[in-house]
């Protein structure tokens, strides 16, 4: 096949892509070039998740009527003169590739006017050919409404998540840039609806209580660290404010947001041995570096950045927040090797005392070699076949272990249960059997219960409310992203609802897609993973005897809804070899 140039059409679709890859990066450089406008207010329109319409308006300094043209051209940009001029980027954008990138991939019209003339100046640009520009009256700043995203490059389109997650991104992106410019006042709508809106008082605060609702906030403590060229300031939570997933940790640097994953693991080794594993802080952090000691044209969003002394940044983010944990959590002042009188033994790595002897799939450290070594006359043991069938056989209570785990005797050995992951089952196997006999029965809360959420969470429950209201749940909007609970399944009504439902909100925060017939059981799994019993909790004898009679009803009782062990099975066989009974001397 010869060689070609390619026709400008297609090399700017190409080169759109790098830069335009979802309907949030158009909001990206939109936004970024309003802020470096100078506007003091920004109102964002999305409809139909950006599919329909993306419409930025802001007032800041306009673009003269003779420029307009060249401003939807590629490469074209006010904010660099010379090559030099690289290594001190001041701004969010610089590179000239966005407003062409975004109307070669759909109907683009701007309307803009400089604060200075009576009239302004519109341009159309539709699949990155140029229409003529005209004159109209239009008010100080630029308005520029991206219509039929990706109309003209149908396979991309396919590729968009389904509405809610596009307009999660979008709301991601916004909150987090309303606080980083706390100064602008912010308005984001959604298919009519407002969103998310600010006062632009410069409060950021302020925007953390709209955020994560007052009482997370509280949990938020300020950090402010400055060393050499380094300056850093922002939120870190607290121990008690936690996530599993690595998304609440914002950064910014110089005022343009990256997803670093250097800086994000410099936050979560300053929280080490602080957190329990799986779980991660939440963070706000406004990084202030010399333009000359950082690389942002690494990457055509600009979503990554790099230093020139990386080492020295990363110790210097870690530092600041560690110091900024130990400030308001103090660590207690312990004897690492005595306590109470009495010698403290050496622990693993979950904190449990170290043993000479394990069992673990049939083996131990003593049979095998471990403190007695292989000449004690102790035969390795083998490996026990597992049980046949996938039911439990009738089980005898002997008690509780560590208020975490029961033991149970039964014909062919003992049981170790982990309550939780039992727990989780039963509720799980009584709550799909309601569903699906479609008869859940439900407990009218005496006092209805409130909860706020983040903008982004809030859309990811409303599109789940169908789904719990299936499982038994009563939940109505109530207000910008709060709603009330008003009644719940009573399966799982000893607790506390709004567990239940950020559950819910945690399960689909990550771009899953499951198939609408798996909805409900995944919610009904999440629900019931935060309503069991938990690790540490005390049970009466009574209790405990009704889990081990649900547990051997269960058609699943050897794991929990999400693939986790119930319980550990040790036969006599094994036992025997692990007192020497077998494979004597």
């Amino acid at each position: 096949m010869p060689i070609k140039i390619l026709p400008e059409t297609i090399a700017s679709q190409i080169a759109a892509g790098e830069v335009i890859d979802r309907p949030a990066s158009v909001v990206k450089e939109l936004l970024e070039n309003a802020i470096d406008a100078g506007a003091q207010q920004i109102g964002i329109e999305i409809q139909q998740a950006g599919r329909r319409l993306i419409q930025v308006t802001d007032d800041g300094s306009g673009i003269p009527a003779d420029e307009v043209k060249l401003a939807v051209c590629r490469h074209a940009t006010s904010k660099l003169s010379s090559a030099e001029d690289l290594f001190n980027i001041r701004t969010l954008g610089f590179r000239g590739e966005a407003l062409a990138s975004i109307g070669s991939v759909s109907r683009l019209t701007m309307i803009t006017n400089i604060h200075e003339s009576p009239v302004g100046a519109k341009l159309t640009v539709e699949g990155g050919e140029h229409a003529e520009t005209s004159t109209i009256a239009a008010a100080a700043g630029t308005r520029v409404s991206v219509r039929d995203l990706f109309f003209n490059l149908p396979a991309r389109l396919k590729f968009l998540k389904a509405d809610t997650t596009e307009n999660r991104h979008i709301t991601g992106l916004v909150t987090r840039y309303a606080l980083a410019y706390p100064h602008i006042r912010w308005s984001l709508s959604q298919d009519g609806k407002p969103i998310f809106q600010t006062t632009g008082s410069g409060e950021r605060f302020e925007i953390l209580q709209a955020l994560f609702g007052p009482t997370e906030a509280g949990k938020l403590m300020p950090v402010n660290f400055e060393e050499r060229h380094l300056k850093l300031e922002g939120y870190i939570s607290s121990l008690s404010m936690t996530r599993s997933n690595r998304r609440d940790i914002t950064m910014f640097v110089n005022g343009r947001w990256v997803q670093d994953p250097m800086l994000t693991s410099a936050v979560i080794r300053a929280y080490n041995t602080m957190l329990m594993v799986g779980r991660y802080p939440v963070s706000v952090l406004f990084i202030n570096i010399p333009p000359e000691l950082v690389d942002v044209n690494v990457h055509p969003a600009k979503a990554e950045v790099r230093f020139r002394d990386q080492d020295a940044v990363f110790s210097g983010v870690q530092r600041a927040i560690r110091r900024g944990l130990l400030a308001f959590t103090p660590i207690p002042d312990l004897n690492a090797t005595r306590l109470w009188g009495r010698s403290v033994p050496e622990t693993d790595g979950q904190g449990w005392p170290q043993s000479n002897l394990s069992v673990e799939g049939g083996q131990s450290e003593a049979a095998g070699g471990g403190e007695f070594g292989t000449g004690s006359g102790f035969e390795a043991a083998k490996p026990q076949p597992s049980l046949p069938g996938s039911h439990l056989p009738l089980l005898r209570l002997v008690g509780q272990v560590a208020s975490t785990y029961l033991i149970a005797e039964g014909p062919d050995g003992l049981y170790l249960i982990d309550q939780h992951a039992a727990h989780e089952r039963v509720l799980f196997d009584q709550l799909m059997a309601q569903f699906n006999a479609k008869s859940i029965p439900s407990q009218a809360l005496l006092d209805p219960v409130v909860i706020e959420l983040t903008p982004e969470k809030a859309g990811i429950l409303e599109q789940q409310l169908e789904a719990l209201s299936s499982l038994g749940f009563e939940i109505e909007p109530f207000g910008p992203n709060t709603f009330v609970i008003r009644s719940i399944p009573i399966v799982v009504d000893r607790s506390d609802p709004r567990l239940a439902v950020e559950a819910v909100v945690t399960a689909f925060e990550e771009d899953e897609t499951p198939l609408m017939a798996e909805v409900e059981a995944r919610v009904a799994a999440r629900v019931c993973k935060r309503m069991a019993v938990k690790a540490g909790q005390i049970l009466s004898e009574a209790e405990q005897r009704n889990l081990l009679l649900n547990l051997e009803a269960s058609q699943s009782p050897r794991t929990c809804p999400h693939g986790r062990p119930t319980m550990i099975h040790l036969s006599v066989n094994l036992l025997e070899r692990q007192f020497g009974r077998q494979g004597a001397l």
